[in-house]
């Protein structure tokens, strides 16, 4: 046995504030190396990283875990503990991961300017450097342009120990991982491979597992028909067997019932009926133990409206401002029609920025246009559960529905303490779905959702008949979409300005 190692013994979990259990009986055993964890949104993914960092604890069970633990959670609103040591180590170790992952020292003074896909560089390379026997890591490629995020899976692919990490990243997964736990209603279940393989085989278990339900079903109903026709003939036997409706004067009649008894005959009957009773029993018993795979019905549609104004947006061209050094170049912006639009360029380049800008200036009320940001904090989580607790009864239920077509138990999620980063951005999507937008801007859509959502989402946008402007750095999710591209990149004579381009 490896010397690090994950073990969870019988392991049951649910949140105070929901009955339902999360995780039901689990047992498993995690090795050195990268574990993909997979599975839709609710479905316990990040709950899992939490159990096995020793954040929380089982309801029922025990986790068997090494001293040394790193978690790095979805969320950088908050600088890494230990970052100081990171900067001032100056050991080879240290110079490598800030090299490795082009991190700069004066982040850590303006947190709160970076991007989120700065922020994600420094949590991991803080963790990376505290060489930690687990290392449980939360969709550590959301808001990383192409180059970076080729960076990160190549330091991440230098630790050695216990791994596990949650991604909707499939080239990250099958890159690195080894082996990927799925979670679903049945549990937790472990294939060897990346997520391409494992998935593969996740399928055919799925596929084997309804039709060995199938199976089993058909021979309990075969069973129970020809349980049926026994004892049809138990009873004939029975009554055959029986002198009672015998006239008194019959002596022939009741002498060949005599010899009935006498030799067995009529017992026939009522040994076959026991028999198949004993087998049909024995079948129901195996029966009961399978489990039918649930599937969902998936696939959302926004219910758009088309705007009566020329243009949505018609902004002249000017300079942003980014930051005390930085300013981005535009040229004259119109969103019209059904414009699809993608807009791309590298990590702190100014994309989120510019969608906050463009936000202001819209020929939209606010309530005609459906606005889903890069993060969403603490605070603004809690005001959209908020807003949910205050819909109707009607709307509500259409909320709920739209959830689960989207792959995640909606009940569940609403029962949580606090909604995933994935769950949070399924719920701010419903609520933008039901105000029948007559523009849609996404900033980074995909980071934080699970993969079937993403395909669920993909094909609602292609369908929809308002404009859109999508950020991302998925650029095959950019590709299927968009028609116009909107480009950010560097000044060619200046080292601070950025230019963003039109290209249609």
């Amino acid at each position: 046995m490896s010397k690090n190692f994950l073990q969870f013994n019988k392991v049951s979990f649910h949140y105070e504030s929901s009955a339902e259990n999360i995780f039901s009986d689990i047992t498993l055993h995690v090795a050195e190396g990268w574990t993909g964890i997979i599975g839709a949104s609710g479905a316990g993914k990040t709950t899992l990283l939490k159990l096995a960092a020793g954040i929380i604890q089982p309801t029922e069970g025990n986790i068997i875990i090494q001293a040394n633990i790193e978690y790095c959670e979805q969320r950088t609103d908050e600088l890494p503990e230990n970052h100081y040591d990171l900067f001032h180590d100056y050991s080879k170790e240290s110079f490598r991961l800030i090299d490795q992952l082009e991190l700069k020292e004066e982040w850590l003074s303006r947190w709160n300017t970076l991007s989120h896909g700065e922020r994600k560089r420094v949590q991991i390379a803080t963790a990376l450097f505290r060489k930690p026997e687990i290392l449980a890591v939360d969709e550590p490629t959301n808001h990383l342009d192409k180059g970076t995020r080729t960076k990160l899976i190549a330091s991440l692919k230098q630790y050695k120990g216990v791994g596990l990490i949650v991604s909707h990243d499939r080239d990250l997964l099958d890159t690195l991982c080894f082996q990927c736990l799925f979670l679903n209603e049945s549990g937790a279940i472990i294939f060897k491979g990346g997520y391409t393989e494992a998935n593969q085989q996740f399928e055919e278990y799925k596929r084997s597992a309804v039709q060995e339900y199938n199976e089993s079903k058909s021979e309990v109903l075969r069973l129970k028909k020809e349980y049926a026709k026994r004892a049809l003939l138990a009873d004939k036997s029975k009554r055959d067997s029986s002198k009672r409706h015998i006239s008194q004067k019959d002596r022939d009649a009741k002498s060949k019932i005599d010899a009935g008894r006498v030799t067995g005959r009529d017992a026939i009957g009522g040994k076959l009926k026991k028999q198949m009773e004993g087998r049909l029993t024995q079948k129901e018993v195996e029966f009961s133990k399978k489990t039918l795979p649930k599937t969902n019905a998936l696939g959302i549609k926004f219910e758009t409206e088309i705007s009566k104004r020329n243009s949505v947006l018609n902004l002249d061209e000017g300079v942003l401002p980014l930051g005390e050094e930085k300013a981005l170049s535009y040229p004259q912006l119109i969103i019209s029609g059904n414009d699809r639009i993608g807009l791309k360029g590298p990590n702190g380049c100014g994309k989120s920025t510019l969608l906050s800008f463009i936000e202001n200036q819209l020929n939209l009320e606010r309530d005609e246009f459906t606005y889903i940001p890069q993060e969403i904090d603490l605070g603004e989580t809690e005001q959209l559960m908020s807003q949910i607790n205050e819909l109707s009864n009607d709307r509500y239920g259409e909320l709920l529905i739209i959830i689960s077509r989207l792959g995640s138990d909606a009940k569940r999620i609403l029962d949580t303490e606090l909604p995933s980063p994935g769950e949070t951005r399924k719920l701010m999507l419903g609520l933008g779905i039901l105000n029948k937008p007559k523009l849609i801007i996404m900033d980074e859509p995909t980071n934080h959702m699970d993969l079937p959502s993403i395909i669920c989402l993909e094909n609602a946008l292609r369908e929809s008949n308002c404009p859109y402007l999508l950020v991302s750095h998925d650029e095959r999710f950019l590709e299927n979409l968009c028609e116009i591209f909107w480009i950010i990149d560097g000044d060619k004579n200046s080292s601070s300005k950025m230019v963003l381009k039109v290209q249609l």
